[in-house]
């Protein structure tokens, strides 16, 4: 039995010269164990973050926790900017348009840094009632404002150095994203050992310190991002080209993709905020106990997410060489690679929840509802990683209107009702929650498989 089977995958579909198996899985490997280590490593950095910050408390992880979606719904706009230069770059590169791919970086490296401009102050200037709508608490809010002022007030280091690795990783460098956020990462580790307890002689800041320990990681990740793209002899270089608007052609396919991944990106931080606003109310311990749930389920959306970048790269190029058979066997290999990965961290789950809560905290509350949230998700997180996987192949190939159809449907509608259904009128709580959440993952997954199947999106023109 072949685990690249050509002729099923691409049935109904002309074949061109099919390379060997061994060498597509080699190739899917090598685009993604770089974007699978890196993903998992700024996922393992945030679980450390809540395990340094959990020291001070069960309030200190609930107020991190809170800040969560208004951050990400601060970052919606950019991180739509990089799945659209994701695929242009990659498509561009498939055509050997480097020229194009370069104007492209240098016309969203501009936009970024405007708009960073705008978002950044206005988060700055009214954190206080950004807080207070996700639903803090009286022993959590303050804290809270305080980090997300501080996140905020530096995000420009961070939205530079997304733009600028998104289009390495579409180039398909995804060996250079993964070692700026490897060093960044480790730095803001490092700095958290510093700054939140005041070791070696430097102050204690409690939350504040953890706050400042990410910035001066995404400086570093900002630095390196840079150097990366200043090098001639990388295919994204941005001293390669002169001016600073992309080509026409270019520009309308940035517009369509990258207004349907807003779309997208607002859709799902809206369902998250509501669904984060659903479990706030249920109280302080339970919110904590969910943000160590999802630090947990952050660790496996890692897995999927790697393998999501990489099927963007070989999707994106395989298209711009006129190989739709290509994108699609190369989708397979990444959801078959994606779901062996989901046994493996199933069974840890599974065996280990509770071993893996008292990391993070020794409150006896806390570590009941681990344990059923860990064994929920030792489950769910099969659906969790196909369904990122699949998504990702397809805005790799520009289908972003019907990720973001998705979005709308599942996690802006499904996941925020159903939980606050199961949490207060059936009288659940916080196992309604991730019972939503379970639901939620179904719906992506079936909607995302079928939508794959069909292989229209192979036919898109970017």
């Amino acid at each position: 039995m072949h685990f690249v089977n050509a002729q099923k995958v691409c049935k109904g579909m002309e074949l061109g010269e099919i390379p060997p198996e061994r060498q597509i899985i080699r190739d899917t490997i090598n685009i993604a164990w770089p974007s699978v280590l890196e993903s998992f490593f700024v996922c393992l950095a945030g679980v450390v973050d809540t395990i340094m910050v959990g020291s001070l408390g069960s309030y200190a992880i609930a107020a991190v926790g809170l800040t969560t979606q208004p951050k990400f719904i601060g970052l919606a706009i950019f991180l739509s900017m990089n799945v659209a230069v994701s695929a242009i770059v990659a498509r561009r590169k498939g055509e050997d348009n480097r020229e194009s791919a370069n104007r492209v970086v240098r016309m969203l490296l501009l936009v970024t840094l405007l708009l960073t401009a705008v978002i950044s102050t206005i988060f700055v200037v009214f954190a206080s009632p950004i807080i207070s709508i996700v639903g803090s608490q009286p022993d959590t809010h303050e804290s809270a404002v305080a980090y997300l002022q501080i996140i905020m007030g530096g995000m420009g280091f961070s939205t530079v150095s997304l733009v600028l690795n998104a289009a390495q990783r579409g180039a398909g460098n995804t060996r250079i994203a993964m070692i700026t956020n490897v060093i960044s990462n480790a730095v803001n580790v490092v700095f958290n050992y510093l700054l939140i307890g005041g070791n070696f002689g430097f102050p204690a800041l409690g939350i504040r310190g953890a706050a400042i320990a990410t910035v001066i990681g995404t400086v570093c990740a900002c630095a390196l991002s840079i150097a990366s793209v200043m090098r001639r002899d990388g295919f994204v270089c941005i001293r390669a080209v002169k001016g600073w608007i992309a080509d026409r052609g270019s520009t309308r396919s940035l517009v369509r993709v990258g207004s349907s991944a807003f779309v997208e990106q607002i859709c799902m931080r809206i369902g998250f905020l509501l669904f984060s606003m659903t479990v706030a109310r249920l109280g302080t311990t339970e919110l904590a106990a969910h943000q160590i749930g999802m630090n947990m389920m952050s660790m496996s959306f890692s897995i999927g997410d790697g393998f999501s970048i990489a099927s963007v790269t070989l999707i994106g190029q395989s298209l711009g060489r006129k190989r739709p058979d290509m994108a699609k066997i190369y989708g397979n290999v990444c959801q078959k690679t994606g779901l062996i990965c989901a046994f493996v961290i199933s069974m840890i789950y599974f065996l280990f929840g509770r071993n893996i809560f008292t990391l993070f905290s020794t409150e006896a509350p806390i570590l009941e509802y681990g344990v059923t949230i860990m064994r929920i998700l030792s489950l769910m997180l099969f659906l969790q990683i196909e369904q990122v996987v699949l998504l990702g192949c397809l805005r790799g190939a520009g289908d972003t209107r019907f990720t973001a159809f998705v979005s709308l449907i599942s996690v802006t509608i499904i996941r925020p009702g159903v939980s606050w259904l199961l949490c207060y009128p059936l009288g659940l709580g916080l196992l309604g929650a991730w019972l939503g959440t379970f639901v939620d993952q179904v719906v992506r997954f079936s909607m995302a498989f079928i939508r794959f199947r069909k292989g229209k999106w192979t036919r898109l023109k970017l």
